[in-house]
């Protein structure tokens, strides 16, 4: 939002500072360089030095024929018919001589060779100056008016697109995305427009995945259920009775794991805005981790390995980091035949961390699916026989979190599966 601040900021003072300049500079072009009167003034001080000196029975032709030839409005006047105070007439002497304004313009010229008579130049008064005033103020604004809406049509045309998006979604289609364009004041709003959405619909969709998931997996226990408790009422001996309740408790125990496993997911996008991210040795990290795995280790027979350069550093939230990588290696003790090993190494930008075995893998048309949450494969079944398919789909969920992502394909080094999980470095 920024940018958008930073181009209405600058457009309008563009607009006040552009404008402005453009009036400034058109005022100064028609402004008069010289006075009102300036020219008037020595041309009729010219005139009345020339027919000063001409006999005063001839003046009044000669200064018709003068304003006939030159096409101005001059004429020679008595002046004992001039009806005006002493003090005015005297300024008829002065140099630029006596200015008269009514509906027009008048200016009037004497010389002490003249004197009383005098002659008189008429011109139209000049253009109102307030009419430019209203046109340039007119001018100004609609500028400004102008400049402001080439600069906000573009932000317009985006809100209009974000509106369209946003109606959609609210509508039902969850797939409305907002196009990217390079020339959009509010790509940040949009692109959180975007992130929203998408987050939307993932979330819907695991909803979905997960009610129907749920009323899938809890046929089964319910069905056991029911039919423990239907024997048992139809049961004489208490010792049969007794076995089937402690069936029913059993398949009441594993419904209680499953409704757990579910909630526990449910509820686990709630926990994102609660990351609290800091810096450790990976090294240590990654000895502590698989320390915490030993009594699976030694269960299943497996041996653990930590190949982890002791320079190497992890960023993020050290407990769903940890959960992360404890579900991957959790998730292969449950298939590895004899090792378990945890590695990591960093390129440029990126920290790479690997989960490896070397248990019977992943089928490759699978490696898309894993981290879906619910997925199982059918060809092996985890050893707990607890297993929702809902381990890998965290993993997938805390690297969402960290900007990070996790993929799966085939070990090089033991020929089992090798998860990998990616995360941004720390900037230094």
């Amino acid at each position: 939002m920024k940018k958008l601040y930073i181009y209405l900021l600058a457009g309008a003072l563009i607009s006040i500072f552009a404008l402005g300049w453009v009036i400034d500079t058109y005022n100064q072009q028609t402004a008069p360089v010289e006075d009102n009167f300036e020219w008037q003034s020595k041309l009729i001080t010219g005139l009345a030095k020339q027919i000063a000196n001409i006999d005063r029975a001839k003046r009044e032709d000669a200064t018709t024929l003068i304003a006939r030839q030159f096409a101005i409005n001059i004429s020679y006047k008595d002046g004992d018919t001039l009806a005006m105070p002493l003090e005015l007439k005297q300024q008829m002497l002065q140099p630029d001589g006596l200015v008269i304004e009514n509906e027009n313009v008048y200016l009037l010229k004497t010389t002490p060779e003249m004197a009383p008579d005098y002659i008189e130049l008429e011109w139209l008064p000049q253009v109102e100056q307030a009419n430019y005033d209203v046109l340039l103020t007119l001018f100004f604004y609609g500028g400004i008016c102008a400049i402001l809406w080439f600069i906000l049509s573009p932000l317009v045309k985006r809100l209009i697109v974000l509106n369209t998006a946003a109606k959609h979604f609210a509508s039902g289609n969850l797939s409305a995305r907002i196009a990217p364009n390079h020339f959009t004041y509010i790509r940040d709003l949009e692109n959180t427009f975007n992130r929203m959405a998408n987050q939307i619909e993932k979330l819907m969709a695991e909803n979905k995945l997960m009610a129907s998931s749920l009323s899938h997996d809890i046929r089964t226990p319910v069905a056991c259920l029911r039919f423990g408790l239907d024997a048992a009422l139809d049961e004489n001996d208490i010792g049969a009775i007794h076995d089937y309740l402690e069936r029913m408790e059993k398949d009441l125990d594993q419904m209680e794991d499953m409704l757990a496993s579910y909630l526990s997911f449910a509820t686990l996008e709630q926990k994102s805005h609660l990351l609290k991210h800091e810096v450790t040795n990976l090294s240590h990290y990654g000895q502590d981790l698989m320390q915490q795995m030993q009594h699976k280790l030694q269960k299943n027979q497996l041996s653990g390995l930590v190949d982890i350069p002791e320079h190497l550093m992890i960023y993020g939230d050290l407990h769903w980091l940890a959960r992360a990588v404890s579900n991957l290696i959790s998730n292969a003790c449950d298939f590895a035949t004899s090792s378990v090993v945890l590695s990591a190494h960093r390129t440029e930008h990126r920290l790479i961390i690997t989960v490896e075995d070397d248990g019977p893998g992943i089928a490759r048309q699978n490696w898309d699916k894993v981290f879906s949450p619910f997925f199982q494969e059918q060809t092996h079944r985890n050893r707990a026989g607890k297993s929702y398919g809902l381990g890998l789909a965290i993993v997938a969920k805390v690297m969402d979190w960290h900007h990070g992502t996790a993929t799966v394909n085939q070990s090089e080094r033991l020929g089992g599966a090798k998860f990998v999980l990616s995360l941004p470095c720390k900037e230094k």
